[in-house]
Order: structure tokens, then C-alpha cells, then sequence
């Protein structure tokens, strides 16, 4: 996806919803917002709220009072996020990887297990897996990206990972280009698409006939790799770390 620089005419703030403890709300102030607009992400259930730029916040907060009902209802059908804990099982390169304690202060993997080092109450291990993934999603995604930009001739200014919701990966006009650290979690091809993907971006910023074009020359079988992102990357979003 082709990022463009950040928007000064938009400014984000959080609130706590009053009478309905423990929901917070991501109120985005927008020049080009006309009307309000409230969305609960199906991915981790966090609440934005979308308003005009001169609305007044009281406006917006008598909105959500209103609208409280209907939020809770919204929020319980969001799918319980996978905790990543000893005893639990993650996908790691499109197969499941059960995590267990390890006997040494090492994390290594088999294939079938990760072992993670003993955590007694529990608080380290999340991290420790997310740290895992993080670290074979740049020996992955790296390569990949440069291998496509490469291909294409085109240059590339930085590649980082992030934790992202809304996206899997972004290229900005000066040669940036950002993943999703859990695409690791995907089959290969489909973590090597999203790499044709935004490569693809230092070409052509923009999504037209060209730039469909020019994923297809770079991966030709990258409808499938795509559409099994659309079908299952929800799953990608349920662990939580």
C-alpha cells in the first residue's frame, strides 16, 4: 500500500467512555470528515470515533453516550485475542509452533515446538515470542523486498517492521517501505507477495493498471497469495503479545 506523509489536518486523541468502563475510545479530528463516524475494528476491537474538525469534543462524547449500547454489543463480537503463553500454539511460517518451557536460557525451535526459557508467572514469554517472530520476519522480509526492488531497478531508503492493524505494509514516495512483523506467521509466498506488493510502489504510487501490472511481472501467481491474506489474516491479529 502507497503511504503518503502524514496528514496535518488530522489530529487524534483518546478518551474514556463515561458509564461503560474499560472501553476506550480513538477520537480522530479530520478536515475531511463530514459527518461522525464510529467503527470497531473486528480485528482487536479498539473504538474510533471519526468527526468533522470543528465539531466540539462535548458534541462527540454526548454522541458516544448515545451510541453506548450499541458499542457493547459491537465489541462482543470481536473474536477473544490468543494469548502467545507456554501451552499455547501460534502460526510460524503458515504451520502451527506449539510453545513450550525450555530446560536452558535459549529459545530455539524444532519445527513443531518453540521452547522459550522458564517463566514461572508468566509476564516474560509474550514478549519473548514476539521478539522471536520479529527476528525471522527481518531475516524474511528484508531480503525479499530488496530482492523485488532490485528487480525493479529501484532503490530503497529503509525498511522497518511494525505491529500494524489497518495494513500489512506501506511505501512512502521517498523509497520507504514498512511490514507487518507478523506476516512471518503467513505461508512464505504470502509474506513474499506483500514484498512484491510494496516493491511494486517504488514504480508506481498508486494502485492503477500499471501497478497491477507490474506486481504481476515480479509475482505472477500473487492473486492467491492475496486472497489467502483477505481470507485469514484476521487470524494474524488474534494473538496477542
Amino acid at each position: 500500500m502507497a503511504r503518503l506523509p502524514n496528514n496535518p489536518l488530522e489530529q487524534t486523541e483518546r478518551v474514556e467512555l463515561d458509564g461503560t468502563p474499560g472501553i476506550e475510545v480513538t477520537l480522530r479530528r479530520s478536515a475531511r470528515i463530514k459527518r461522525m463516524s464510529l467503527r470497531v475494528s473486528g480485528l482487536d476491537g479498539r473504538v474510533t470515533l471519526s468527526i468533522p474538525k470543528s465539531l466540539p469534543k462535548a458534541t462527540a462524547l454526548g454522541f458516544l453516550s448515545e451510541k453506548q449500547d450499541w458499542l457493547r454489543k459491537a465489541l462482543e463480537r470481536v473474536p477473544q485475542r490468543m494469548p502467545a503463553t507456554i501451552g499455547s500454539t501460534i502460526m510460524f511460517k503458515g504451520a502451527p509452533l506449539h510453545i513450550a518451557a525450555g530446560t536452558t536460557a535459549r529459545m530455539h525451535h524444532d519445527g513443531h515446538t518453540l521452547f522459550v526459557p522458564a517463566d514461572p508467572d508468566g509476564t516474560r514469554t509474550p514478549a519473548r515470542v514476539a521478539a522471536f517472530l520479529k527476528h525471522h520476519a527481518r531475516g524474511a522480509l528484508v531480503p525479499a523486498a530488496q530482492g523485488y526492488a532490485n528487480a525493479l531497478g529501484k532503490p530503497v531508503a529503509a525498511i522497518s517492521l511494525r505491529d500494524t492493524r489497518s495494513r500489512w505494509g506501506s511505501c512512502t514516495a521517498d523509497g520507504r517501505l514498512m511490514f507487518s512483523w507478523r506476516l512471518i506467521m503467513a505461508p512464505p509466498p504470502v509474506l513474499d507477495y506483500v514484498a512484491a506488493h510494496e516493491a511494486a510502489h517504488l514504480r508506481h504510487m498508486d494502485h492503477s493498471r500499471a501497478y497491477w501490472a507490474c506486481v504481476a511481472g515480479l509475482m505472477p501467481d500473487f492473486q492467491r497469495h492475496r486472497t489467502w491474506l483477505r481470507q485469514n489474516g484476521a487470524q494474524l491479529h488474534g494473538y496477542r503479545f
